[in-house]
């Protein structure tokens, strides 16, 4: 096995085969040696179809969405029976004028229970005294918590009652 060396010696000629008939790839690779066409030139030229045929392509979706876009500004545009129905803009704001004035005619601020208010100062004065700990004024934000509660409790009993 190791005597023989694996390049092929000079003497021998590679093997070529040669068919009994011409084969139509002989024409094929003439019409490819004697084109002065290159590698590079194909793919240039291939280059330029994709591009082209992706302008196009492009050029037809603009159209189509300027098309859409036409369609939509007609519609939108057209007049609709129900327009002539809507009021009219003054005719509106008028009606919000009005609308604005019932509200602030009913309108009413009541006052604050004094527990409320006291347990409302209380958290005041010791968030104060503790600007710096606040944590420590835990229990009067409970105690207003609770005046809170009785108060909505109440308001609630009073509206559903």
């Amino acid at each position: 096995m190791g005597n023989s060396s694996s390049k092929p010696s000079a003497t021998a000629s590679p093997h070529v085969w040669k068919g009994s008939s011409p084969t139509a790839s002989s024409d094929i690779l003439e019409s490819l040696q004697s084109s002065n066409e290159t590698d590079i030139s194909r793919s240039q030229a291939l280059e330029l179809q994709i591009q082209a045929r992706v302008a196009a392509e492009l050029k037809r979706l603009q159209e189509e969405e300027a098309a859409a876009l036409r369609a939509a500004e007609e519609k939108l545009s057209a007049p609709t029976p129900e327009d002539d129905s809507k009021p009219s803009r003054q005719a509106v704001s008028k009606e919000v004028e009005a609308l604005k004035q019932k509200l602030e005619s009913r309108r009413k601020v009541r006052e604050i229970p004094g527990s409320v208010e006291a347990a409302r100062s209380e958290v005041v004065r010791c968030l104060r005294e503790n600007d710096r700990r606040p944590l420590d004024c835990w229990k009067e934000v409970e105690a207003f918590k609770e005046e809170v509660r009785r108060l909505e409790k109440g308001w609630v009993e009073q509206v559903v009652g």
